[in-house]
């Protein structure tokens, strides 16, 4: 199955990363201030934003998004709102 964005649901972590990346340089940061700033691993904020981790966790998740001055919330709303409607994380392997 695939969601609006044309990606299948196994690539949700590259469209996270998108997002990220898009506030992230809204902010004129790089990776490297930014993740200091959120005391986050560089390599983290890298693998997410290229869409090459294979899972985050929801810690992680949180840092990221009060490292881009949102809620953990607001990040989820808008990975759910680009995935779509027919997208279930509960349908992941």
């Amino acid at each position: 199955m695939q969601d609006k964005t044309g990606k299948s649901k196994k690539e949700f972590i590259p469209v996270l990363g998108k997002i990220i990346k898009s506030h992230r340089e809204n902010l004129k940061k790089s990776i490297y201030m930014i993740s200091a700033e959120s005391y986050t691993p560089r390599s983290t904020w890298r693998d997410v934003e290229f869409g090459v981790s294979k899972n985050i966790n929801l810690s992680t998740f949180c840092k990221i998004a009060e490292g881009l001055d949102i809620t953990p919330w607001e990040l989820l709303k808008e990975l759910c709102e680009t995935l779509g409607d027919d997208f279930s994380f509960s349908d992941l392997d």
